[in-house]
């Protein structure tokens, strides 16, 4: 049975690479969390709530600007015929530096009308200083998205955490001895330079050079122009609540906020990074539309996926005000509410998590646009009538009620690539809507007390 079940894990098949990506992904992205954790727990304790606020707002600003100029390099490669081929591989890479360039200008030239417009002067240094991390980004390899083109992710995570491993360290030796903010700072620009190193010394492969081809620059440009707005729209998705509540909210309740919401988040980003990772691969390799047989694995796999993100996704509902207390001091007490409500407001999205890389992986940048629009729209909407209406709470309502009224349009991309799967969807938001009950039922105080303040 051991030597079946090892077989199974080391073979070359697609179920065989399936679990072993799985498995690394879902490894890395844990150890990954874990070293976070500890690293926030140590930091809360040398550094002021006002801190993270501000480095919470900063990482909003960068993400916002990276995702406004994305143009799909990752995707492109990883879904492409042409994907292994060193000119295409090289001219995605000097699109990749030349994005990198311009992102750290617009980040020097916004940070004077960003602290203005946020009334926090140290802003205007702190956003060039961290925009070296788009810069520094643009660098990195395209072997990296070769080894997820090919679900050969081991070393790419050991990496990965080795880089992070690195940068925690000097973030805590260096807010032991600054005491300042500025110690987020050092060690985010140092963690880009250190994954910058390790991926281009440790990953096999030919070193990218500068080169533009014309054929490659159009597939690139063609695809990613949808990617580019899909983009736009998702982190208009994934932090409309932080642009929103980070002008509602005081500086420290918002570092406060963020905390809750690094809790929260875990699962819906790890699922995030598994789909991306995983089933854009096996999509492309095996697409649902064209045999039973290919939709059945997938949906085997499917199955398996949203079931331990969703049962994750629970516990960290469930157990929510249970880990703020156990984890950190008295001042994140309300942070306990907001994983509560967050957690639970994120399951309608995580069942449907898996449908969206289909149409990546069938090359249809389109009609992911359309879906990501859809969603930006309904979350920035439901998020702020609940904010206006019942103050926080209301806001992390809103963004579950967002994740139901997207669902039609969840339907209608994945019936256009063969992979919807309403079993699926019927069985998991059955046990989505019992654990959500639950939750709120056991952390009704905490609840309460949140919608008070």
């Amino acid at each position: 049975m051991i030597q079946a079940l090892k077989t199974r894990f080391l073979g070359g098949s697609l179920n065989a690479r399936f679990m072993r990506s799985s498995a690394f992904t879902m490894g890395g992205y844990v150890a990954a969390q874990a070293l976070r954790l500890g690293s926030n727990l140590i930091l809360t304790r040398l550094l002021f709530p006002e801190a993270f606020g501000l480095m919470a707002l900063v990482a909003v600003i960068l993400q916002g600007l990276a995702m406004f100029s994305d143009v799909g390099v990752s995707p492109s490669i990883m879904q492409s015929k042409r994907g292994d081929d060193q000119d295409f591989l090289d001219t995605a890479w000097t699109i990749q530096v030349i994005r990198g360039a311009l992102l750290w200008l617009f980040a020097c030239g916004m940070a004077l009308p960003l602290a203005a417009f946020y009334e926090e002067p140290l802003l205007a240094w702190i956003i060039p200083f961290a925009g070296l991390n788009l810069l520094i980004a643009g660098f990195n390899p395209t072997r990296m998205d070769t080894a997820n083109r090919h679900l050969l992710l081991g070393r790419l995570t050991l990496l990965e955490l080795i880089s992070q491993a690195g940068m925690i360290a000097i973030a805590v030796g260096l807010a032991w001895y600054m005491q300042s903010v500025w110690a987020l700072v050092i060690s985010g620009i140092a963690w880009a330079l250190i994954q910058l190193v390790l991926y281009s010394t440790f990953l096999p492969g030919a070193r990218n050079r500068f080169r533009w081809e014309r054929a490659a620059a159009g597939e690139l440009i063609g695809f990613g122009k949808w990617i580019f707005l899909s983009t736009i729209c998702g982190f208009l998705y994934m932090q409309g609540d932080k642009l929103f509540l980070s002008k509602f909210l005081p500086l420290d309740q918002f570092g406060i906020y963020n905390i809750g919401f690094f809790l929260a988040s875990f699962p819906l980003l790890m699922g995030g990074v598994l789909t991306r990772k995983v089933l854009i691969p096996l999509y492309r390799e095996r697409p649902p539309a064209e045999s039973v047989e290919n939709f059945r694995k997938l949906q085997k796999m499917r199955f398996l996926l949203t079931g331990a993100m969703v049962g994750l996704t629970g516990f960290v509902s469930a157990a929510g005000v249970f880990l703020i207390t156990l984890l950190y001091d008295p001042r994140y007490e309300m942070a306990g509410a907001v994983v509560v409500l967050i957690a639970a407001m994120q399951i309608p999205h995580m069942i449907v998590l898996t449908y969206e890389q289909a149409a990546l992986a069938a090359g249809d940048s389109r009609r992911f646009f359309v879906l990501s629009a859809a969603r930006a729209i309904l979350t920035l909407g439901c998020l702020y009538i609940g904010l206006v209406t019942a103050g926080l709470v209301g806001a992390l309502v809103g963004q579950g009620v967002a994740g139901l009224a997207a669902y039609p349009f969840v339907v209608w991309l994945a019936r256009k690539v063969g992979a919807w799967d309403p079993k699926h969807d019927l069985v998991y938001a059955i046990i989505g809507a019992l654990i959500i009950t639950g939750a709120l039922w056991l952390n009704a105080g905490a609840v309460t007390e949140l919608a008070a303040l």
